[in-house]
């Protein structure tokens, strides 16, 4: 089923539950930093701290939600479910681990490596890879928004993870 506004919508809901943990790392984050305690850090190092304190936790959490109910806060706000779409039934935790890698952690992750290159880079040049990198980062959920309005509505994580979202009613 196409509901392409609804889903959006219900993302947007999901990124305000998500911008409060990154509210509470930001004010780690700053105490760490004033402290010294990241000094030193190479930025792979600073990349993979971002990746593990950040990007895997709320992927994590975000597939915990689908695999049980099928319903991140934000689906259901607007009632929709993610379910398998091969037995119409609940996404195993897999395949909503997946799904949210593909949608949420990849982009991210590379989002996140195009910036420590940039900083990196920032004396010189700005090297090719970074650029191809900030590219993909921005492709990607591109990619994902136009899924949700032409065919069948269904995204490319949605077809790789063998998931799809139904409207079902709202709790």
């Amino acid at each position: 089923m196409k509901h392409p506004w609804r889903r959006v919508a219900a993302w947007l809901i999901d990124w305000l539950c998500i911008a409060v943990w990154v509210g509470v790392l930001v004010i780690v984050g700053l105490a760490l930093y004033s402290s010294g305690a990241l000094n030193g850090l190479s930025p792979l190092a600073q990349n993979l701290f971002s990746f593990v304190v950040l990007i895997a936790p709320v992927t994590l959490a975000l597939a915990a939600l689908e695999s049980r109910g099928g319903r991140t806060p934000g689906k259901r706000a607007l009632g929709l479910r993610v379910t398998d779409a091969a037995a119409s039934g609940p996404v195993s935790f897999g395949h909503a681990l997946l799904r949210n890698t593909l949608k949420i952690a990849l982009p991210w992750a590379i989002g996140h490596a195009a910036v420590y290159g940039f900083v990196a880079s920032a004396a010189t040049a700005t090297p090719p890879w970074v650029i191809g990198l900030t590219v993909l980062a921005y492709v990607l959920p591109v990619a994902w928004v136009i899924g949700l309005f032409v065919g069948s509505g269904r995204t490319g994580y949605d077809f790789a993870a063998g998931t799809i979202v139904v409207t079902t009613t709202k709790e």
